[in-house]
């Protein structure tokens, strides 16, 4: 069995729909978490409605604990976010889903166990269970439509661990087989153009050459060429100057 601890708990309370709570499995295994606690599911556990909408993740919902209160469920954790869409009266820190999350990888690194609570699709969490959290995570959605689905935030929440705790790779190029234009060709392709140009008269006036020419030079040096097409912009001009060979 894979080691839990370096995780936050991730506690469904009174949650009503087993859909819900198999799209929230689903969601929590997107990114890496695996460790769910269920307090009182309003239509029992297991349920198997979650599990069919789990569709792959149904190890979490097996491997689950079940909780009849929220003070059990977190009864072994050192610090509890709660999330919540609304004020509630609480003189509570707020935190967003990102910095609610490097919090949480922080305290984890330190030894310490983390567990974010969810509250049931109807209202959300009560205050009784906001109350015994150190914080609030709050998602900045658009205030004129704030609810949020149970399984959306958990998957919210989930993406902001996985960004907090992951080396991410931010940008990427597929590049499907091909190699990038090192040097040596760019400046092939820069010369094969600037002497065809030359012979065409492009640089025109002549105090401006220079200029053009370091010009072009340039756009070349911007473009992220791959040698396929180095070779297909230099059959391009061949072919350009072959066509206006013909005398047309």
């Amino acid at each position: 069995m894979a080691d839990l601890s370096g995780q936050p708990a991730f506690v469904l309370v009174r949650p009503q729909m087993g859909e819900n709570i198999g799209a929230a499995a689903r969601g929590m295994y997107n990114f890496g978490l695996e460790r769910m606690r269920l307090v009182a599911p309003r239509d029992g556990w297991p349920n198997p409605s979650a599990s069919a909408m789990a569709s792959g993740a149904g190890r979490l919902l097996d491997e689950a604990q079940l909780h009849e209160t929220t003070a059990d469920a977190i009864a072994d954790c050192h610090y509890v976010l709660a999330t919540t869409a609304r004020p509630r009266g609480l003189t509570t820190p707020v935190l967003s889903p990102e910095a609610a999350m490097r919090e949480a990888a922080n305290r984890i690194a330190r030894g310490e166990k983390v567990a974010c609570l969810f509250g049931p699709e109807r209202a959300g969490l009560e205050n009784e269970d906001i109350s015994r959290a150190n914080a609030i995570i709050s998602v900045p959605v658009n205030p004129d439509f704030a609810s949020l689905n149970l399984a959306q935030c958990v998957l919210l929440t989930a993406y902001e661990w996985r960004r907090a705790t992951a080396e991410i790779e931010h940008e990427t190029v597929q590049m499907a087989g091909a190699d990038w234009a090192n040097q040596a060709e760019v400046e092939a392709l820069a010369r094969h153009y600037e002497e065809r140009m030359e012979e065409a008269g492009f640089f025109f006036p002549e105090h401006k050459a220079e200029s053009m020419k370091r010009n072009l030079r340039n756009l070349w040096s911007r473009m992220p060429l791959t040698r396929s097409d180095a070779q297909t912009l230099h059959g391009v001009l061949r072919q350009m100057v072959r066509w206006a060979g013909r005398g047309r």
